[in-house]
Formats: C-alpha cells, sequence, structure tokens
C-alpha cells in the first residue's frame, strides 16, 4: 500500500508563488506516472500536471508556461512549482501515483488560496 503527502499550499496573493511537494512510502514500485489534480468547489476534479517514470511530462492548457512539475526518485517526491498565481488557480491540490495498470492512489490534498 502506497501512501501519498502533500505538503506547501497555503494563501498567497495574485502573482505570487507556490511550490507543492508530495512525498511517496510504502510499497512503490512499477510506477507509470506521477501528477497533480486540482478541484475547486463545486467543479470536477481536474489534471493539472504529470509526469511520467521516463521524465515526460504534460500540463493543462490553463497552467502552461506557469507551473512547473517534476519529481526526485531518491527522495520518492514530486513537486509542483507554481508561479503567476491567479485567482483561477484557488483549489485543492491532490498527488496521484498511477503504478501498473490497475493501482492509483490519491494523497489527502493541499488547498492553495489566491487572493485578489
Amino acid at each position: 500500500q502506497v501512501q501519498l503527502v502533500e505538503s506547501g499550499g497555503g494563501l498567497v496573493r495574485t502573482g505570487g508563488s507556490l511550490r507543492l511537494s508530495c512525498v511517496a512510502s510504502g510499497s512503490i514500485f512499477s510506477i507509470n506516472a506521477m501528477g497533480w489534480y486540482r478541484q475547486a468547489p463545486g467543479k470536477e476534479r481536474e489534471l493539472v500536471a504529470t509526469i511520467t517514470s521516463g521524465s515526460s511530462t504534460n500540463y493543462a492548457d490553463s497552467v502552461k508556461g506557469r507551473f512547473t512539475i517534476s519529481r526526485d526518485n531518491a527522495k520518492n517526491t514530486v513537486y509542483l512549482q507554481m508561479n503567476s498565481l491567479k485567482p483561477e488557480d484557488t483549489a485543492v491540490y491532490y498527488c496521484r501515483m498511477d503504478q501498473g495498470s490497475l493501482i492509483r492512489t490519491w494523497g489527502q490534498g493541499t488547498q492553495v488560496t489566491v487572493s485578489s
């Protein structure tokens, strides 16, 4: 079983930056990809960014050029550097790990609030 713990969320003003971290522990094997997703009040959870085991990245159009996903395999950690934050980035951000073709694990989420 895998546990994912996110941190780094908080309150920031428009134009500010935050870096989210997601530390994985437990039965870590056959990782296909890790990613960040977010869910704003009244909206469905959406993809923000993913990074594969081969370090290929994918971003939602809304965050391209502002957010950067990276990983440190030695620390079992994935990061999300968020720059030029906007009020519409306000959401709970969740980390997800995909292992093999069947195992998907979510973290508990961290709140990001961007004030105008």
